[in-house]
Order: structure tokens, then C-alpha cells, then sequence
């Protein structure tokens, strides 16, 4: 259920009915399955201003599926708010922003989302089991480039 509606997706070669961010439409819903936004609701209901304006832990999970669409500023929250049979309702970039400042200018409000993500992450183990082995893959590969810049130099390790 996606604001009091209920959501599926189906997937069809048909080419009649096109949705991009389909993808994207899927990981809200596995944000809504698993109790994320549920979990982030209620962990910053205290920033919610009035019962009428826009969720906080909705905004977050719109703000976290913009970015996994590829998003990189608040602007981008357009292509998630222009989907609104994929997502409902999406918040203004103004809206957003507010959301953030609150979570950055109010104590304790990192710790709330950790915790929203210790419930939803407990959740996902609960249905799944956790992953025998964690593994962190990182790339330190120098990437040398060229630039006719004025004043342009290597970097420090001479690339």
C-alpha cells in the first residue's frame, strides 16, 4: 500500500505502456516492505511541522531512491516527483532541503536514522538470514587524465 492505495508493478514486453524509473519504483517498495519508511517515520516524526505537510521518513526515502536513480542535487528529485503513479505524492525541492537542514541542525536526529536502518536491516535478516560475510571492495586504481588548462599539474604521485 503506497498512500492508501494498493501498488504493483507489472513488468510486460508489450511496449504499450512505458514507465521509466520502474526500477526505482521497486526499491521504494522494498523500502515500504521491509519497514524502512515506516522505521524513518517514526524515528523523525518530531521534525514533521504540521499533519498535513509531507512525511520526513517518506522525503528521506524519496531523497535515497532519487539518488540510487542516479541523482546528484535536490533538482533531481524531479524525475522521482514527475512518476507519481510510481511513487505518489513526492515533496518539493524546497521541502526536501527543509527536511535535511532540520536532520542537520537538530541533535540526535543522525542517530534516529541509524536506528531506522538497524530496524529495517533486523527486518531484512528476520526474512533472508544475514549474509555470511560482508566484503568491502576497495579500488585504489590511479586514473591519469590530460588537461591544456593553464597552471594545470600531475597530481602528487606524478600522474
Amino acid at each position: 500500500m503506497r498512500d492508501g492505495r494498493r501498488f504493483t508493478v507489472e513488468v510486460t514486453a508489450d511496449g504499450a505502456r512505458l514507465v521509466s524509473h520502474a526500477g526505482s519504483g521497486l526499491l521504494a517498495g522494498v523500502a515500504d516492505r521491509v519497514g524502512l519508511t515506516a522505521a524513518l517515520s517514526d524515528e523523525l516524526s518530531g521534525l514533521r511541522e504540521r499533519d498535513a505537510g509531507h512525511d520526513p521518513g517518506r522525503v528521506i526515502r524519496d531523497l535515497a531512491v532519487m539518488l540510487a536513480d542516479g541523482g546528484d542535487c535536490l533538482a533531481d528529485l524531479r524525475a522521482v516527483r514527475d512518476q507519481v503513479d510510481l511513487f505518489g505524492a513526492v515533496a518539493s525541492d524546497s521541502t526536501a532541503f527543509r527536511v535535511i537542514d532540520k536532520i542537520a541542525s537538530t541533535p540526535g536526529t543522525l542517530e534516529a536514522l541509524e536506528r531506522a536502518h538497524a530496524q529495517a536491516r533486523e527486518q531484512v535478516w528476520k526474512l533472508t538470514g544475514p549474509p555470511p560475510a560482508v566484503t568491502i571492495d576497495v579500488d585504489a586504481t590511479l586514473l591519469a587524465s590530460h588537461s591544456d588548462k593553464e597552471g594545470a599539474a600531475g597530481n602528487f604521485k606524478g600522474g
